[in-house]
């Protein structure tokens, strides 16, 4: 478990998160981030509209949760809710290495009750780090074009953005 990524940050309205790799032990948690997911939350990440019941279907999960890190990292935001004295994980950003390559795609998804609050800004510049240190080239991501905010996200973060015709977005980012 690569502990050494695992580190804390304030958003904008000055709420402490912590960012740490995904674990096995996260599952339940990652259920109820996706109960937090609005249906344009979902398709903006995914591409395609995904049922409840399909984002959080045991097999699905496990599958998200064991990471290869040789492979992959896949980090969570988790938010330390002293009113429900729980802990909850409000994003979650994803590289995957495309094998052979210097090359990672990179994907981020913020509880919708947690957007616009620098977030996903946070999240992505972890990934932009962790990557660096890892030795990769270049960081991508496919947007779809009318997700404007991840696409600020993207070049607030130093991605070039180059908007296609066919309705998705390209972000890429040479490390």
């Amino acid at each position: 478990y690569p502990q050494h990524y695992a580190t804390t940050a304030t958003l904008r309205d000055g709420t402490p998160v912590a960012i740490r790799p995904i674990r096995p032990e996260d599952e339940p948690m990652m259920v109820r981030f996706h109960e937090t997911l609005s249906d344009r939350s979902v398709y903006y990440r995914y591409f395609r509209v995904m049922s409840l019941d399909q984002r959080v279907s045991h097999a699905r999960l496990a599958r998200l949760c064991f990471v290869d890190y040789a492979r992959e990292m896949a980090l969570v935001t988790v938010h330390e809710d002293a009113a429900k004295h729980r802990a909850e994980i409000i994003g979650v950003g994803r590289l995957c290495r495309l094998p052979g390559t210097g090359v990672a795609e990179f994907a981020v998804v913020v509880s919708d009750g947690w957007q616009r609050r620098g977030l996903g800004t946070r999240l992505l510049t972890r990934l932009v780090e962790i990557g660096r240190q890892e030795g990769l080239a270049r960081i991508t991501g496919a947007i779809l074009t009318d997700n404007v905010e991840m696409q600020r996200v993207c070049e607030r973060v130093g991605f070039t953005v180059t908007r296609d015709s066919g309705g998705e977005s390209r972000a890429e980012i040479v490390l």
